[in-house]
């Protein structure tokens, strides 16, 4: 077992392990702690517990040391010279005529370097512009290029749904989406009404992908024959979440009735929704959204 501290940076979702030492850290107290990119200021999730080995990698960077008054102004000093950043750095990409876009900066905890984040469509030759920023900050310049995800995490936004973009909020780490997950959840296939607004596949298709998944193979086709307790109909439309089935029985008069019947009630052909093949579904989609 290891004794860990669990610990957020900045907006970021994705907690971080590191090793307390001996002191007593309270859930939502600033600290110092050491990571691959130097000194950098956190947030405690959760206090001292113990974990197995398995679900930390050793050995566990430290915790420096709680924040001080001194660290607290620092850090807010670094998140005040952002805006400015931005601007500057704008003017020297204009002035440049680099085809590129600025989504966000960072200064390091010291102060002594700052992280500029840009998308672009291909390669960007930006040594020049190295030079420019050097030049006007006096401190260690890094470019780097991140993709249309990591744009919208950055940024952040309002989701279709009307919260937060879960990438910016609740997600610690991109997961696979595919255009299978929203023909299973019975979704329109229109890449308008799936897409999030970074243009990919919504990150919140995959949450309950497993459910849908299981609930799928247990409901008919549709368009499928079925009998009902009232006689032989065809499905128009399934209900997962309730495992319910929508179906039109015509009668002898010729006049038709749509009823709901638990899935339960029904009598149909087995393994009618096995899951198909990943590059039948829709491919003309897939390279939209890619």
């Amino acid at each position: 077992m290891a004794k860990i501290v669990g610990v957020k940076f900045k907006n970021a979702s994705k907690i971080y392990y590191f090793a307390p030492g001996e002191e007593v850290y309270e859930e939502n107290c600033g600290v110092v702690v050491e990571t691959a990119k130097g000194l950098e200021y956190g947030t405690v999730v959760f206090g001292v517990k113990e974990v197995s080995d398995k679900e930390c990698v050793q050995p566990l960077k430290p915790i420096v040391r709680k924040a001080t008054k001194r660290d607290v102004e620092n850090m807010k000093k670094n998140e005040a010279r952002v805006p400015e950043a931005l601007a500057l750095a704008e003017e020297k990409v204009k002035s440049r005529n680099l085809k590129m876009k600025l989504v966000g900066c960072e200064f390091s905890f010291d102060g002594k370097k700052v992280v500029f984040y840009f998308t672009a469509e291909g390669r960007v030759d930006f040594r020049e512009l190295v030079k420019d920023l050097a030049s006007a900050f006096r401190i260690r310049i890094e470019l780097r290029q991140v993709g249309i995800r990591d744009e919208t995490r950055l940024i952040g936004g309002l989701a279709p749904c009307g919260r937060p973009c879960c990438c910016g909020s609740c997600m610690p780490e991109f997961r696979k989406v595919s255009i299978k997950m929203a023909k299973t959840q019975g979704l329109s296939l229109n890449p308008t009404k799936i897409s999030g607004l970074c243009g990919r596949l919504m990150c919140c298709l995959e949450y309950e992908s497993d459910y849908y998944g299981e609930a799928y193979k247990k409901m008919p086709k549709l368009g499928g024959k079925v009998v009902t307790p009232e006689g032989e109909g065809t499905v128009v439309s399934n209900n997962m979440l309730k495992l319910v089935c929508k179906v039109k029985i015509a009668k002898g008069d010729g006049s038709e009735v749509y009823k709901d019947f638990p899935v339960s009630e029904l009598k149909f052909r087995r393994g009618g929704n096995a899951p198909e093949p990943e590059e039948k579904l829709g491919a003309e989609i897939e390279e939209i959204l890619d």
